[in-house]
């Protein structure tokens, strides 16, 4: 399994570009000073989340006698939809996730769904149930792809006065043109692959 390749595919997924102003509106009306930390740890309980699913979410999978095939394929609707959504985004997508308390967020929405949410849940469940020997390379992409979303929440202020709303919308739709590749990819090479077994 190619580390690079599945920490990129898992950093899209994760989408830190997209959800760089849904932190910042998350976190408005609390003191800044506290956003350094409140963010590295929700960023720590998603990652614990994402590690528990990795390990034990393929006996989950098991359990139903999923074929590798049929997973190569789902993972590629899965993450087809997930680029179009990225590429055209719900206007009002995010306002479920944004109040005006003043509340510190606690797991959700920044943990869950945001970092370990049911898209990257299912795509590591998919990754472990395809490459069950490769588990210790899939572990190492998420802590890179974890570790680089992290980064760039952390720098959300600067980014979002950096790149502007504009720009933040233009990084995110790339990264959905590149999911949407791989997603078709993903399905083609589960296609061929499921072909022998009707011939």
């Amino acid at each position: 399994m190619d580390i690079l390749s599945t920490a990129i595919l898992l950093l899209f997924i994760l989408d830190p570009f997209g959800n760089v102003p849904l932190v910042l509106s998350i976190l408005k009306n609390i003191d800044p000073s506290k956003h350094r930390k409140i963010i590295i740890r929700e960023m720590l309980i998603g990652l614990f989340i994402l590690v528990v699913f990795l390990f034990f979410g393929e006996r989950f999978l098991s359990i139903f006698g999923l074929e590798t095939q049929a997973i190569t394929i789902a993972g590629g609707i899965i993450f087809f939809v997930i680029a179009l959504k990225m590429i055209f985004p719900d206007p009002n997508g995010h306002s479920l996730f944004v109040s005006n308390s003043d509340e510190e967020p606690l797991v959700v929405p920044i943990a869950i769904p945001m970092i370990s949410g049911p898209a990257s849940i299912a795509t590591l469940m998919l990754l472990a149930k395809s490459h069950p020997g490769d588990i210790g390379s899939i572990f190492v992409s998420v802590l890179i792809a974890w570790s680089v979303t992290s980064l760039i929440l952390l720098s959300s202020p600067r980014l979002y006065k950096l790149l502007k709303r504009r720009g933040l919308t233009a990084m995110e739709r790339l990264m959905g043109m590149l999911l949407l590749m791989m997603a078709v990819e993903m399905f083609i090479r589960g296609i061929r692959e499921l072909i022998p077994t009707f011939v």
